[in-house]
């Protein structure tokens, strides 16, 4: 795109004072919130409130962001919106939420009924408080006693935010008119999948499977600590659901092959229970590369000297997941993830395919140039690169997306754009279509907020869901093109 420089960059804003990107930046001391191993999730609860939709500021495109997004054009973005619509922040996609409310009505009855009549009007009362104190507590239990229908179907499931018509079958679950399948794919982690306490629970991803499926037919995972794999798989089977999962062993450079071990056994194990059907590929290792560089003093050059003996640690990986494939006659393809300034050749040789983390936000880029920049980004730096191998492995983005809040303003912007439910519609608006029309293969980052991450760490780490945490839908409207 005209005005914007290809660079190489790791995912750590430029903001003087921000936090770094910790889901896409390995530190020696604190591992990613991805890396699924020594992590225990502190929020496990689903009542997490979202913000007030107008607590962000909004990013209002300015007269020049239409010839930005025409540049675009060329590049296979057509469908790019200028931002019409956006004026005031008051568009149809801003919706406000609701809030239950309930109404009471005090009739004074007049002096000429007896006190029986008082009575009576007070065992009324007190049967109606208890009815609607118990359809409260009904609708408020981490755990739907399913006994509630209308005609939308049975709230099922530990959130209660999915119904189904037969409350014992999870195939049977009702469509949300507001969710599109229009998505590629999308990243997904089930909530409480990171050791020692692995709090999941198959009830859980069911759940998120019955939305993930109206949104997308493929999802990516990121390890397979805590049983993930399986429990995707058996979501899968008991929804019914048309949906492709690539699973992943998140491996790490300084363990000696412990994380490794342990989640080739998790992998082997789903698929000697569920076969491939449902399966895309196996993905090993997360930002390898770049953690490797990071904690060797590699720099920025996945290809010089510790890259390549970064490469020399993975490949051997990779290698052994085909060997456990081909062992139990399975032909899936493996591949590996980094961030996308950070693929070594050697590893891109050895894999079936890669897949880039293209983040516009951590580029600095600003929110009218950013789907633009992403498609540009990674036709430049992944795509081609790949084409010009051997073996030429498939590229897929694997995640790329817009954070919607802040836990505090130094980080709220990455310079010149905000981090807000607006710009999130805009980049929604902007990437998701336009992809679907030129053929690019990307995991939208991602499923719901992960609110262990913000308090854990702090910043945008927490916000990039299209869903809060409690599994509500944000004041967006997705967009609606099939892939």
């Amino acid at each position: 795109m005209s005005g914007i420089a290809m660079r190489q960059y790791r995912d750590i804003p430029a903001v003087t004072g921000s936090t770094p990107d910790l889901q896409n930046y390995y530190d020696s001391d604190v591992p990613p919130p991805h890396r699924l191993s020594g992590i225990d999730d502190p929020y496990a609860s689903t009542t997490h409130l979202p913000p007030t939709p107008d607590s962000r500021g909004n990013y209002l495109p300015t007269s020049s962001s239409t010839a930005n997004l025409n540049m675009a054009d060329t590049r296979g973005f057509s469908n790019m919106d200028n931002g019409a619509g956006y004026a005031g922040g008051n568009g149809q996609w801003l919706e406000k939420q609701q809030t239950g409310k309930s109404k009471s009505k005090w009739i004074l009855i007049a002096s000429l009924v007896g006190l029986a009549g008082l009575v009576v009007a007070g065992i009324v009362i007190g049967v109606v408080v208890s009815r609607n104190h118990k359809s409260s507590s009904s609708s408020s239990s981490s755990l739907s006693t399913g006994t509630s229908t209308n005609s939308s179907g049975t709230p099922a499931g530990p959130t209660g935010v999915v119904n189904q018509t037969d409350p014992n079958d999870p195939s049977t679950f009702v469509k949300d008119p507001n969710l599109k399948q229009s998505f590629y794919g999308i990243a997904y982690t089930p909530a409480n999948s990171q050791l020692p306490n692995c709090g999941n629970s198959l009830s859980e991803v069911i759940e998120d499977i019955q939305l993930l499926s109206q949104l997308t037919s493929r999802i990516r995972l990121y390890g397979a600590d805590c049983n993930q794999s399986a429990l995707v798989l058996e979501a899968i089977k008991q929804t019914k659901v048309n949906m492709t999962v690539w699973l992943a062993n998140y491996n790490v450079p300084t363990d000696g092959g412990t994380a490794y071990e342990r989640q080739r056994g998790e992998i082997q194990a789903a698929l000697q229970t569920y076969g491939t059907d449902h399966v895309g590929g196996v993905t090993v290792g997360n930002e390898f590369i770049l953690d490797f560089l990071s904690a060797n003093g590699g720099g920025d050059s996945p290809n010089g000297a510790v890259g390549n003996a970064g490469a020399q640690l993975l490949i051997p990986n990779i290698t052994d997941t085909r060997n456990m494939l081909a062992s139990m006659n399975i032909n899936l393809p493996v591949g590996t993830a980094d961030a996308g300034s950070y693929f070594n050749n050697e590893v891109l040789e050895a894999v079936d395919y890669g897949m880039s983390n293209v983040h516009p936000w951590f580029a600095n880029v600003s929110i009218d140039q950013a789907a633009g920049w992403t498609w540009d980004f990674f036709q430049t730096e992944n795509v081609e690169v790949a084409q010009s191998l051997t073996n030429k492995p498939n590229m897929y983005i694997a995640e790329t997306g817009w954070p919607t809040n802040s836990t505090d303003a130094g980080n709220e912007s990455n310079g010149p754009s905000n981090a807000s439910v607006a710009n999130l519609q805009y980049f929604l608006d902007t990437f998701v279509c336009a992809s679907n029309t030129n053929g690019t293969e990307y995991f939208f980052f991602e499923y719901f907020d992960e609110v262990w991450k913000l308090i854990e760490f702090g910043g945008v780490e927490g916000y990039w869901g299209l869903f809060y945490a409690n599994k509500t839908l944000k004041p967006v409207t997705i967009p609606d093109c099939t892939t």
